[in-house]
């Protein structure tokens, strides 16, 4: 498969989500990702459902398929002689192993850092942790809606200080995928250089803190704890949910221009006491959204998006996913790949969210590959490994 990464080799330990979700996008970038499975059962969110998809005597979770594109599938025993000899030639012939054990479980399989910079000093690890490699909380358990609790997300995500909501998505574990996937990125480019592979950590509350943005240096620079307020913008007004006569549309006014043209399209006095300027504007929320919803309930939603255009003030709907999934914009961005499944047959996927150059298709490669079967590359991939062994 072509792609910027098609001669990186990729060693995936990982299950659930992170560290998958990492591997997925070095596949999408055409690394040969070769995903290690404990055999039986496989990756955890192989069993996560519903929804559960194909033969009821061995069904298949849409969880596991969301993640795992772009990968082969061998099964290893790790806590068996066979399966460390494997594990071992193909951490000799890789480029990258992703991990997220616990900290300290890899050790106890016999597979420390040194020992894998022994076996291949080229190697660059990631390695993803609930909180860290180390420090006082370092061997925690990591789990998304935990970590989005504990890395201050939740506080900051609700209709008010009252109600801490969970973002709809496992946004820590997404977030630590990429974070480490950049990571492996950065290390492989400094291997050009130095020759030598190193380990990259990141963690659920790295990636939290992470995105905290202009929520974090409020706190750490002017001592203001952000909260929880719902749909609307702590910082920009108006900028957030509105309702209209048959629905609701948010705008974003992120400039004193947007706004003065947002007013006089609907009958505000740009000027009036308490809404001047943008400070005054969010010291003064309540009164400014009494007046927008207002001048908006006239309009339908479909109407009021196009009025909006029109006056150049950046607007739109909140679409629910079946919406999103049919939408041509969507589907203009190669955001969903057809592929074929060995017991699904053709089913369709979201896709990689970065495009090369002018291609139509998403990602580095032309051609995706379906999530793997559980072992469905044992004979091939222990195939390649004797082409490789007979070739050192």
């Amino acid at each position: 498969m072509s792609g910027p990464l098609d001669d990186v080799v990729v060693i995936d330990l990982s299950r659930a989500l992170a560290g998958p979700h990492a591997g997925m996008m070095l596949g999408d970038m055409g690394a040969r990702v070769i995903k290690v499975e404990t055999p039986g059962h496989g990756d955890d969110t192989r069993g996560w459902g519903p929804p559960f998809v194909g033969p009821e005597d061995d069904p298949i979770s849409t969880y596991y398929l969301s993640c795992n594109r772009n990968k082969e599938s061998v099964t290893l025993d790790l806590k068996a002689d066979d399966g460390r000899e494997t594990l071992t030639r193909l951490i000799r012939h890789g480029d990258v192993l992703i991990e997220n054990f616990r900290p300290g479980v890899l050790d106890r399989l016999g597979f420390t850092t040194d020992r894998l910079h022994e076996l291949n000093p080229r190697l660059v690890i990631l390695s993803i942790s609930g909180f860290g490699h180390d420090g006082p909380e370092g061997g925690r358990a990591g789990y998304d809606q935990i970590a989005q609790g504990e890395g201050g997300l939740m506080s900051l995500t609700g209709s008010g200080p009252d109600d801490p909501q969970r973002v709809g998505v496992p946004i820590a574990d997404l977030l630590a995928g990429m974070y480490g996937a950049y990571g492996v990125v950065s290390a492989l480019h400094e291997r050009h250089r130095t020759g030598q592979g190193r380990v990259v950590r990141t963690s659920l509350l790295a990636a939290i803190v992470g995105v905290h943005a202009f929520q974090g240096t409020r706190y750490t620079v002017a001592g203001e704890v952000g909260q929880a307020q719902g749909n609307h913008h702590p910082s920009i007004a108006p900028y957030g949910l509105f309702a209209c006569k048959d629905g609701m549309v948010q705008i974003s006014c992120g400039s004193e221009g947007l706004w003065v043209r947002l007013a006089e399209a609907f009958g505000i006095d740009p000027a009036t006491p308490g809404l001047a300027t943008n400070r005054e504007r969010v010291a003064n929320r309540d009164l400014l959204i009494e007046l927008i919803d207002a001048a908006f309930a006239p309009y339908g939603l479909d109407e009021l998006v196009e009025r909006l255009g029109e006056v150049g003030v950046p607007a739109g709907q909140v679409r629910t996913l079946d919406h999103v999934y049919e939408w041509e914009q969507t589907l203009s961005q190669g955001l969903i790949l057809d592929v074929e499944h060995p017991a699904l047959g053709p089913i369709k996927i979201p896709g990689p969210p970065i495009r090369l150059d002018d291609n139509a298709f998403a990602g580095g490669r032309e051609q995706h590959l379906h999530p793997p079967m559980l072992g469905e590359h044992n004979e091939s991939v222990r195939a390649w490994l004797d082409e490789q062994d007979a070739g050192t």
